[in-house]
């Protein structure tokens, strides 16, 4: 049996993405669930996942750019996948820790410059405890590792294989 083809394995991950992608905006705009700033860096590495696998199904690369590639891949997966575990971790500390979480994301901008909004996002708000929604008793966070789990095992996959 041949091995299957670069780039429809990587076609393949871009739709996947994509899917992922209308999911979070169904879920925002649709059921009105707002993102918190983990949940935005977790979108942010979706969609450069799916860029970078966009660019090689384009490019069609053989067994040097399939690893160069999955390498990129397996860091923007490594980076979602960290920051869907420190979400999950921030909703399993109790409440009265207080120093689990900073404000509001609306106080941080009002007070804060840019840089050190982005820089303060990465340790999460009040906003990125609220357990607001969950499907087979998984919170969003963890449906998003998941998701990542499996963009790691595909970014392996391609470093690792032969031919």
């Amino acid at each position: 049996m041949a091995p299957a083809n670069p780039r429809t394995l990587f076609f393949l991950a871009v739709i996947a993405c994509l899917g992922l992608i209308g999911g979070a905006l169904y879920l925002e705009h649709g059921v009105g669930l707002e993102p918190c700033p983990l949940c935005i860096v977790q979108r942010v590495c979706v969609m450069l996942f799916a860029l970078v696998c966009l660019v090689a199904a384009f490019h069609g690369p053989a067994r040097l750019g399939r690893r160069i590639y999955g390498g990129l891949t397996l860091l923007i997966a490594l980076a979602g996948a960290a920051t869907a575990w420190r979400q999950i971790w921030l909703q399993s500390v109790p409440v009265d820790e207080g120093d689990a979480c900073l404000p509001p994301l609306e106080h941080l901008i009002d007070a804060l410059s840019l840089r050190e909004v982005l820089s303060l996002a990465f340790h999460g708000t009040s906003d990125c405890t609220a357990l607001s929604w969950s499907l087979y008793g998984m919170s969003l966070p963890e449906w998003s590792l998941l998701a990542f789990a499996g963009m790691i095992l595909f970014s392996l996959f391609q470093i690792l294989r032969r031919g």
